[in-house]
């Protein structure tokens, strides 16, 4: 994750057919972005270390000059027969990769291969709506093949950074607010933040702590076109804390004030609970 790269060889690479030399494996890469990137979309270089052609021999193998000849091993017929019991099975040749004729002077560079590790980079791109377990397909940009064969891709996997205000869940973005409990009880605005600049919401007076309010397509973009998420605020009410003697006083001049109607949730739990206290 992060800036480093974590590949290895993906569905057990693109695998050979007994026609000739193996496909380059599809490789793997975690990639880390921010939940920002995830919402908006973005691009990114990934850097790692890949087989790649081998540059002296072309990606054919075979030192210049040098020709290929029949395979000993399977007598240019590509596929070996081998006793299984009373069954014979029948295989690609280990040593031609099915390909009936090696190469006479394998090139120094790449033993023959066509391919050497090599670092490399590729830009990609990451479409608005990403989720951690998307998994992106880079075509052509895997492994390159053995001896000139075709090239893997690169699967690109999407792991989202935790973020220090917002949630998620699927296309909605969320968030929690503390909030005064003179806010909620008077009601009034406040301000909050969104992934695209601050909004203000309307607090009612009375609001209750775990109140949510959904703010339109606030949310995430849908990958499959569907329609964009919202953003749902969720309000928790702040109990004074730390009171001077001044607060105090005039908290319980409050409360000497108040009758069971001000707080009827807790007047119809004590109601329900009243055959429990005798």
């Amino acid at each position: 994750g992060g800036g480093g790269s974590i590949f290895e060889q993906f569905f057990g690479g693109g695998g050979g057919d007994d026609d000739g030399p193996s496909q380059g494996e599809n490789l793997r890469y975690d990639l880390e972005i921010t939940l920002e990137e995830a919402v908006t979309g973005t691009e990114k270089e990934l850097s790692f270390s890949k087989p790649m052609r081998c540059e002296p021999c072309s990606g054919g193998g075979a030192e210049k000059g040098s020709k290929t000849v029949p395979c000993q091993t399977c007598g240019g017929r590509g596929q070996v027969t081998r006793n299984a019991g009373i069954i014979m099975m029948r295989q690609t040749c280990p040593r031609c990769s099915g390909a009936g004729r090696v190469i006479e002077r394998p090139c120094r560079t790449c033993s023959g291969e066509g391919r050497v590790n090599q670092k490399t980079s590729v830009r990609i791109r990451i479409p608005a709506g990403v989720d951690t377990g998307v998994r992106l397909r880079s075509s052509g940009n895997g492994a390159a093949g053995v001896r000139g064969a075709p090239n893997g891709d690169l699967h690109v996997m999407i792991h989202v950074q935790e973020h220090e205000i917002f949630g998620r869940n699927g296309r909605d973005l969320t968030c929690e607010v503390p909030i005064r409990f003179v806010q909620a009880a008077l009601g009034g605005e406040i301000d909050i933040p969104t992934l695209t600049g601050k909004a203000r919401i309307a607090i009612p007076s009375g609001t209750q702590s775990g109140s949510t309010f959904r703010l339109k397509t606030r949310g995430v973009k849908d990958l499959q076109g569907g329609s964009q998420g919202d953003l749902l605020v969720t309000v928790r009410a702040e109990i004074p804390q730390r009171l001077n003697a001044a607060q105090r006083a005039k908290l319980e001049e409050f409360a000497a004030l108040c009758d069971e109607n001000v707080n009827p949730q807790s007047k119809g739990f004590f109601e329900k609970a009243r055959a429990f206290f005798k």
